[in-house]
């Protein structure tokens, strides 16, 4: 893969250093984990969910946080005494810890959780602040001019 040299985004545009930072984390070449499988859908215009597949996981052993636009998933298992005395022919199912990051976009919230059948499913949704919301201006007859003749 090419590296791009985003350093004139810098020096031209001022206020998009977020977006090039944004840019910067995507290209780098730093593995992801690929455990635990997930999936994102668009449920509405404005509504997402995550859904991780998080069999032999717990409620009380998973964590999720939301902080600066990251989500944070993260599962922890309880120690493996109880495992210790099971003998396996074969283990198929991942027991291990894991943390995966989850970056939302500007104005994404998280509503809830849910874990059922060894799915996590987290609810998101993209809340437009007023001030930002497109507004309709009102035409009106000339009677509030903004410059005064003379």
């Amino acid at each position: 893969m090419r590296t791009v040299d985003l350093s004139p985004l810098y020096r031209s545009f001022i206020g998009f250093d977020h977006l090039a930072s944004l840019m910067d984390a995507a290209a780098r070449t730093d593995k992801q984990p690929s455990f635990p499988p997930y999936n994102i859908e668009a449920l509405d215009k404005d509504k997402y969910r995550i859904t991780m597949a998080v069999a032999g996981f717990s409620d009380s052993e998973l964590t999720i946080e939301s902080e600066n636009n990251t989500l944070k998933v993260s599962g922890t298992k309880a120690d493996k005494q109880e495992n210790a005395e099971r003998k396996f022919i074969h283990q198929g199912i991942a027991e291990r810890n894991f943390e995966r990051k989850f970056q939302l976009g500007d104005h994404v919230k998280v509503l809830g959780a849910d874990l059922e059948n060894g799915l996590l499913s987290i609810d998101l949704q993209r809340e437009i602040p007023e001030a930002l919301k497109p507004r309709k201006i009102e035409i009106g007859n000339g009677n509030g001019k903004l410059l005064e003749n003379k």
